[in-house]
């Protein structure tokens, strides 16, 4: 593998890991409060700003069905285009939801892939969606708050998934801060000028 193809790879991947979806080890208490974020029923009514393939990770310490080769689609409201266009950051009511296949695969396990290199999507297995709303987040302690905006990780049949690590969400986007705690903020912000 070249540099080039592993800097690629690599970049496509911390842009994946939007919200990470480590799961617990068995017996390991999440110590944050329940989440706030209801699922987002009309997300697809939002913008869809990106797709990303997430190669699986031979390396990662995630286990089960987290750490498979992934076709992603980011949704946004429009709202926060808008806001983060006009140098705002994404304001109250702002919701992503990263929408995740499972990569079709062939005979050799690898995926498959279309014309423009994305994966192909296959089954839907989950949603990872990111919510900022006014006066959320003050519970958390300042080296985990994500200003005013929380996480939450559900099945395919919306349905919360209880065994998602949600700190490792904080933990990852708290990295962002300058950019609102937002790993796609600029394609967030690009895909308003479309």
């Amino acid at each position: 593998m070249t540099r080039t193809s592993l800097t690629t790879i690599l970049a496509v991947t911390a842009i994946g890991l939007g919200i990470v979806l480590q799961v617990r080890a068995e017996g390991e208490e999440n110590s944050l409060s329940p989440s706030k974020v209801s699922f987002p029923e009309s997300y697809a009514e939002g913008i869809l700003y990106m797709t990303a393939n997430r190669p699986m990770n031979p390396n990662s310490r995630m286990a089960g069905p987290e750490n498979i080769a992934q076709y992603r689609e980011y949704y946004v409201t429009a709202a926060a285009i808008e806001a983060l266009r006009k140098g705002d950051p994404a304001p109250s009511g702002t919701t992503i939801t990263m929408v995740q296949y499972r990569a079709q695969l062939d005979a050799d396990g690898n995926p498959l892939k279309d014309d423009a290199g994305h994966f192909i999507k296959g089954e839907l297995f989950g949603f990872g969606v990111k919510e900022k709303r006014t006066g959320w987040g003050a519970e958390y302690p300042s080296e985990m708050r994500n200003g005013e905006w929380e996480f939450q990780v559900f099945k395919a049949d919306a349905k919360p998934n209880n065994n998602a690590n949600r700190t490792a969400c904080f933990q990852c986007h708290k990295s962002q801060m300058s950019k609102d705690f937002l790993f796609t903020f600029d394609k967030i912000k690009a895909a308003a000028a479309r």
